[in-house]
């Protein structure tokens, strides 16, 4: 059976596993894939730092070269390509951008997202990949990044909360949070066929929860 959709976004909280996920799809595949280039933004090693000073700067690079990615890519549909995956969803921007600007500094900062996000097609699929925040921050650990050595809990939690306030609202895409602990789909066959199952199921709009 083949995978119903065009566009899936794969989501999830940082150190969930997302761009590992696309990769091994896209081998499996051989889908059209667009994967963040977060390392680029020259305000992230900063913005870990003092996120009160740098959190601005940080976020609207990062609005900008998501929309120049999605853009790009959009403008350009490859025709040998069944599908495409990314590691991300452009609502992400506002939602990490909510989280880490101040009243002021958001109320501008939407203003702008607005007139981006209506350039391109919102995902017919966007799958959440939900971990505790233990296990979030022990996958962090694990890949060694030292700009990310800061990152606290209460960091990731606050953008888990957003996440799924957001998702919870979504009606005009399928939304599939799913639970997977500490489920290693890089590692465990069983586990990345059970993803691939999920792909491959038509859902309807709206919130829907799956576990591992």
């Amino acid at each position: 059976m083949p995978v119903p959709y065009q566009f899936i976004a794969i989501e999830g909280n940082i150190g969930a596993g997302k761009t590992t996920l696309c990769q091994r799809l896209a081998e499996r595949f051989g889908c059209a894939l667009v994967l963040e280039q977060f390392t680029d933004n020259p305000f992230l090693p900063a913005f870990y730092e003092q996120p009160d000073r740098y959190g601005f700067p940080v976020e609207l690079f990062f609005m900008t070269e998501r929309h120049k990615q999605l853009q790009a890519h959009f403008s350009q549909p490859d025709m040998f390509r069944s599908f495409t995956v990314a590691d991300y969803f452009f609502v992400k921007t506002l939602l990490f951008a909510k989280n880490n600007l101040n009243e002021t500094e958001f109320k501008l900062f939407q203003q702008l997202f607005s007139v981006l996000n209506a350039t391109f097609p919102k995902p017919d699929l966007l799958l959440y990949l939900h971990r505790p925040v233990d296990v979030l921050l022990r996958q962090i650990r694990g890949r060694g990044r030292s700009m990310e050595e800061n990152i606290s809990a209460e960091y990731l939690g606050d953008i888990q909360n957003a996440y799924l306030d957001y998702l919870k609202s979504e009606n005009d895409t399928p939304v599939v949070i799913l639970n997977l602990e500490g489920a290693d789909f890089k590692q465990e066959e069983p586990v990345f066929q059970a993803i691939i199952d999920l792909l491959k199921t038509p859902f309807p709009k709206g919130f829907h929860v799956r576990n591992i």
